[in-house]
């Protein structure tokens, strides 16, 4: 590769996760609509890194291409993440309950376990580095299961839920009952008690559901009142100008 072609990559990169955090932190709201142009303009750059990261965050379901007239953020739908979080749940209750059969090999939760079974004192409280175990939490349980095809689909569902699911952890209190849940899930699994293990999991993933929701609610309230009180201060100076 080219060191142009390289320099290229690299600034799509950095502007692929700069407008990825602008959807995340909804500074970018659910339905805006801009342009290449636009985006190029405020990241200092080419049109070039700039399309290959909108279609980058396209394929990841954030935005979507409008014919002839741009790009918009993807319209925020409960509706579909209720149904991912349903897929999700099926899921992952099907993993548990293959991993409780008398014959499964769980050594491979023996990571998860030093992870998660520890004193109070060693809980970590970064949000966002709790988040990220969370995923790789969820994930290992799939791919401890042994089934390739289910893990595989579980990491697109895990892709897809991240813009909402890693809201839970900006709550300490949240990410103090995550260690609790998360210990007692494996508890039941390692005593091969397998309609314990999915309902504490089910449990588990309907509290992080629904404190999802509540936050990602109080959080386009409070941008779209941001946004309405900067809009009517822009209104302002333009009349005083």
């Amino acid at each position: 590769m080219s060191r142009a072609a390289k320099k290229t990559e690299n600034l799509a990169d950095r502007i692929y996760l700069q407008l990825k955090k602008d959807i995340f932190d909804f500074r970018l709201m659910p339905g805006d609509r801009f342009s290449e142009n636009e985006i190029a303009e405020r990241m200092g750059a080419s049109r070039t890194p700039v399309r290959e990261a909108l279609f980058r965050l396209q394929r990841e379901c954030y935005v979507d291409v409008l014919h002839r007239s741009g790009w918009q953020v993807k319209p925020f739908d409960f509706k579909y993440f209720e149904e991912l979080y349903d897929v999700r749940t099926i899921l992952e209750c099907a993993a548990v309950r293959k991993l409780c059969e008398e014959h499964s090999d769980l050594s491979n939760l023996e990571e998860l376990v030093a992870l998660w079974c520890v004193p109070a004192e060693q809980h970590l409280d970064d949000g966002r580095v709790v988040s990220g175990m969370d995923e790789h939490f969820h994930e290992q349980l799939v791919a401890a299961a042994g089934n390739d095809e289910m893990a595989r689909i579980h990491h697109d569902l895990t892709e897809r839920l991240r813009i909402i699911r890693r809201l839970d952890f900006t709550k300490p209190t949240r990410v103090a009952a995550t260690y609790h849940e998360h210990r007692a899930v494996l508890e039941a699994i390692l005593h091969r008690r397998a309609e314990q293990a999915q309902r504490l999991l089910r449990t588990h993933i309907e509290e992080s559901r629904n404190a999802v929701r509540k936050i990602t609610v109080h959080m386009l309230h409070e941008a779209n009142t941001r946004g309405e009180r900067q809009a009517g201060e822009n209104k302002e100076m333009t009349s005083a100008g």
